[in-house]
């Protein structure tokens, strides 16, 4: 167990050295977004430069310092807020007047508060459903998106974590969650949870509260980190956590429909993406981020092969850093060049119609007068690049981000067109999809 801690402990430490160093606000306000709420909001990095607002998990999550480190400060301005009822927001853990739908309200009210036109949208987890909620309603407003660990909210993606399903992986952390539940209540443990959650016995609220939050933290990540559980022990960020969670999850998301950020995927097709899921996350699982990039192909999904679901794992926490640097690196690049219309790519051309009829194109311009012949010289054969450095067949040929990666088959392959694996020297293999 101490092995394993001190394991985890350096990998939590490694993940924190992908992120940008520590950061300050160089402005923090209070938003009243309701005659009841008001959000807490900060700003950090660059004040006139490009604006990201970061959406954090949960709900009920808050932001935290970390937060701030996915993004380049010499060239992002960017915003985080502590949604209804979460961390520095007020009232705390209420739940009145606290849906999806006036979290993206709240969204939009931040953006107009701040005089930005559009911005880049960054949330995993929760943040990924806020976010996908909030650029289905305001698709002008929105940028680009960078996800991670997908949540569509639906029906049996929360059965999978708080029913039946991530309990079969860990069970020794899903016995404390289920003994909070009379056995006789345990068929529906989320009603149970939420019946308790939002009684008046205070002492019941505290337990349920840490017996829910500690199944989730305990779950995050691919080995289990005994420091990310001790969140749990915080009672006020327990409090919230598990309340918030818990009235939006009996609620179905406030969504019409169960799929509805799927089914309605179609509004924003055009905005670009960047998926980062890890492989192994219990509490999204990967089949929620598939189902997504099948309806929505042109985004790019990226699997971390040795991750869960914690955005503070190594693999998942570089990916997101390049996701944000590659825009980064775009927008510094300028536009593309306009094509030029095949009209003018023809114009001083004529077709030698005696020996190649409509089919080749010579220069119109008169040739310069011919030169002498050079010496005929040997043509020298090319050093043929070895087998591991090509693509295998019938793979893209998009470049991946590391200068020298190269390609590896995976047995995956087959498993749908323009999949492929790279793996950078001396580093963990990823999935890229789109």
């Amino acid at each position: 167990i101490n092995a394993e801690y001190m394991g985890e402990k350096k990998m939590a430490a490694a993940a924190l050295t992908q992120l940008y160093p520590p950061i300050e606000p160089y402005h923090t306000g209070t938003l009243a977004v309701s005659k009841l709420h008001t959000i807490y909001y900060e700003q950090c990095g660059n004040p006139t430069g490009h604006p990201v607002v970061y959406l954090h998990g949960g709900p009920g999550g808050g932001i935290g310092p970390d937060d701030r480190r996915f993004f380049d400060p010499k060239f992002y301005r960017v915003i985080l807020f502590d949604q209804r009822g979460s961390g520095k927001s007020t009232p705390h853990a209420c739940l009145e007047d606290n849906t999806t739908w006036h979290l993206v309200e709240d969204i939009e009210k931040l953006r107009a508060h701040l005089n930005i036109p559009k911005w880049t949208v960054f949330g995993g987890s929760w943040g990924s459903t806020l976010a996908l909620a909030y650029a289905e309603t305001h698709p002008s407003h929105v940028h680009n998106l960078v996800l991670r660990g997908i949540f569509t909210l639906r029906r049996k993606e929360l059965l999978w974590f708080y029913q039946e399903g991530a309990s079969f992986v860990f069970p020794d952390y899903w016995e404390p969650y289920l003994a909070a539940i009379p056995e006789s209540e345990r068929a529906d443990l989320m009603s149970a949870y939420y019946r308790r959650l939002t009684g008046n016995d205070v002492e019941a609220q505290l337990a349920c509260a840490g017996a829910w939050s500690t199944w989730e933290c305990a779950t995050s990540k691919l080995y289990v980190d005994p420091a990310y559980i001790e969140r749990a022990n915080d009672p006020k960020w327990a409090l919230a956590f598990a309340r918030i969670e818990c009235h939006y999850f009996v609620n179905a998301g406030f969504f019409k429909h169960d799929g509805e950020l799927i089914q309605n995927v179609d509004r924003i097709r055009h905005i670009p993406c960047v998926i980062v899921q890890g492989r192994y996350d219990m509490v999204c699982p990967m089949r929620s981020a598939w189902d997504l990039h099948r309806a929505w192909p042109e985004a790019e999904l990226i699997v971390i092969n040795d991750a869960g679901h914690s955005a503070k794992e190594v693999g998942i926490t570089a990916k997101l850093v390049e996701a944000c640097d590659a825009w980064r690196d775009k927008l510094l690049a300028g536009p593309s060049p306009a094509p030029v219309p095949l009209v003018e790519r023809l114009a001083g051309l004529r077709t030698d119609e005696h020996q190649y009829p409509a089919t080749r194109f010579h220069r119109a311009a008169e040739a310069a007068p011919a030169s002498p012949s050079p010496a005929p010289s040997v043509a020298k054969e090319s050093p043929r690049p070895s087998p591991a450095a090509q693509p295998p067949a019938g793979v893209g040929t998009q470049q991946f981000p590391y200068p020298h990666a190269r390609y590896e088959p995976s047995p995956a392959a087959g498993m749908a067109p323009r999949m492929r694996r790279l793996q950078p020297p001396g580093g963990a293999s990823h999935d890229i999809f789109g």
